[in-house]
């Protein structure tokens, strides 16, 4: 198995706790409405939303993908970081064996954040992955903040 790591930070008008609180603490309810064109609905599978807890991602219709399961395993409310594990679903491939992430939200000077992400990929044996692979899945993700900024920045009341 070999392992892959790729960082990555991206900006935004939205406050961190806030923007924490609805991308992170919500995001069952937030991201199939804030990204329908990518996230259909998220089924929690076990857990109460802390360490250990189980959820079915199931991607929109029409996309190559259908479904990953995401387990995740740390979140601290307090300093605004959270990581998880993609250990199975059709995202994978048969090149992953899993991948994982380490969020950190963070403020600028301008009163909005800074997220910054390390994304670990575990290859299947024998498997390599280009940079340009790993900035496909980066970009999709990119487009999962970028889609509940706009949401919050539509609903200034939600998630204050």
């Amino acid at each position: 198995m070999g392992v892959f790591t790729y960082e990555t930070e991206i900006t935004s008008v939205i406050a961190p706790a806030r923007f924490f609180k609805a991308f992170i603490l919500d995001s069952r309810n937030i991201l199939p409405k804030a990204v329908p064109q990518a996230i259909e609905k998220i089924d929690t599978i076990s857990g109460n939303g802390g360490p250990g807890t189980v959820y079915k991602v199931h991607l929109a219709a029409g996309g190559p993908f259908k479904y990953m399961v995401h387990q995740t395993d740390a979140l601290d409310t307090q300093n605004l970081t959270y990581s998880y594990t993609v250990p199975e679903g059709d995202v994978l491939r048969d090149v992953l064996e899993k991948f994982s992430y380490d969020t950190k939200f963070e403020a600028n000077q301008d009163g909005g954040s800074i997220v910054k992400s390390k994304i670990t990929y575990y290859t299947k044996a024998g498997v390599e992955i280009s940079e340009d692979q790993l900035r496909i899945g980066e970009d999709k993700v990119d487009g999962l903040y970028k889609g509940v900024e706009a949401y919050l920045v539509a609903n200034p009341d939600a998630y204050n």
